[in-house]
């Protein structure tokens, strides 16, 4: 009795009760529209400056309708309301504060994740369990043992997961590793990844008084991570470098775009680095297959040796040839004939437009995405050994089975922190 009808049933009735039925073709997916049946229903968390720009990508997709927002301060909420409105022409759009609200909902089948690094991880893992697919903002995981638990709990529960890493969905980025995996570079030697440089801060602003909740939710802000004093300067986005609430120390800013694509490049999916070695910021990486990973500084206006072809450059060097990009879309290569037959179009690799697309295609085949949670994980596992090495000052030898560096109790504790309550996940 309380079934829903179809569509099919619907007509059915109104037939036989001598009804008109005349419905809208966007109700049918007539004239170009996505019927609402077909539609995928999103829900978006983190309406920061990333947030947005990713949610008004999802915003142009056809097929997905935006039906809520989510963030612990006033002010973003009312920025996404306003956008997710305009788009669709309507009031519709619900806010939240609490994503658990959000997660609650049985009618949002998506979400998009694009808080701060300290709620990506807690907030996928949360997701999942939900019975939600996942698209987070990157880095995914504040740590090494939160990347496997985002993986373990995408699998567990049958999500689809894509990392923010977009740069695997960017056409000059893509180019280049189609070059390294063909074997036109002949055997791959040494990969080369841009990062940032290693900035963690221990110290803490002097506190100043929280602002009432409805404005801003400085618990719920804080989220998993160790409760600090407020100040504004960390809402605000001042929060970057701060131990607690930064995902290795910033080297994982642009390594896990970098250091993602090295071992996409290199067929190392699902893999890591065996040995980590600094020599100042910069980390030598090596594989078990003797493949050399440089993670080193740099990379915008020729800095650090990189030719200026973007921020978030990447090199492959093999036997025969090299191919370095970045994201300006603009792509180099020795010989240059690598590149003769190259009709590439030049796109900024910070734009989600193509991964987003991705993820939705893969909502509704189930099919994996090209920054799944595997991928994501043995990429930000790699990162975070390469931090942990930086932090000590030391070589460490590392065992990607195990995820754990054999016999190094020091390092093994760097692998995780300590959530605070109830954010367990």
């Amino acid at each position: 009795m309380n079934a829903r009808p179809t569509r099919r049933s619907f007509l059915k009735t109104a037939a036989a009760f001598g009804m008109p039925a005349i419905i809208p073709g966007s109700a049918l997916g007539l004239n170009g529209a996505v019927a609402p049946s077909n539609r995928i229903t999103v829900g978006a968390i983190g309406i920061g400056p990333r947030g947005r720009l990713v949610l008004s990508t999802f915003l142009k997709q056809p097929e997905a309708q935006v039906v809520m927002v989510c963030d612990v301060q006033k002010a973003n909420r009312r920025t996404g309301k306003l956008m997710v409105d305009r788009a669709y022409k309507n009031e519709d759009c619900a806010v939240s504060s609490d994503l658990l609200e959000m997660l609650a909902r049985e009618d949002i089948d998506a979400v998009m994740i694009a808080t701060g690094d300290r709620w990506h991880g807690v907030g996928s893992i949360l997701a999942a369990k939900a019975g939600k697919d996942i698209y987070s903002e990157k880095p995914c995981a504040i740590t090494m043992a939160e990347s496997r638990e985002i993986d373990e709990a995408v699998k567990l529960y049958g999500r689809v997961f894509q990392a923010g890493t977009q740069r695997r969905t960017v056409p000059n980025f893509m180019h280049a590793v189609e070059l390294a995996r063909s074997g036109r570079l002949g055997k791959l030697q040494t990969l080369h990844a841009s990062i940032n440089p290693l900035q963690e801060v221990f110290e803490w602003k002097e506190g100043q008084a929280e602002p009432p909740a409805e404005e801003v939710d400085w618990d719920r802000w804080l989220g998993p991570v160790p409760w600090r004093p407020y100040h504004q300067e960390y809402v605000r986005g001042g929060w970057r470098g701060h131990h607690d609430f930064d995902a290795g120390g910033r080297l994982l800013d642009w390594g896990c775009h970098t250091v993602d694509l090295c071992q996409w490049a290199a067929g190392m999916d699902g893999t890591a680095p065996v040995e980590y070695e600094p020599d100042g910021q910069t980390i030598r990486a090596r594989y078990a297959d003797g493949k050399k990973l440089v993670m080193r500084l740099g990379g915008f206006n020729n800095e650090g040796d990189w030719l200026g072809l973007g921020t978030c450059p990447v090199r492959f060097e093999g036997e025969d040839g090299w191919v370095e990009t970045g994201d300006f879309g603009k792509m180099a290569a020795n010989p240059a004939s690598l590149l003769a037959d190259s009709k590439v179009p030049e796109s900024a690799g910070t734009d989600p437009g193509a991964h987003v697309r991705e993820f939705l295609e893969c909502v509704k085949t189930r099919g994996l995405t090209s920054c799944n949670s595997g991928a994501m994980r043995s990429s930000h596992v790699a990162c975070h050994a390469a931090a942990i090495a930086v932090r000590l000052g030391r070589r460490l030898v590392f065992d990607p089975a195990t995820e754990s560096f054999p016999d190094d109790a020091e390092a093994n504790r760097l692998r995780s922190r300590a959530r605070r309550a109830p954010w367990h996940a």
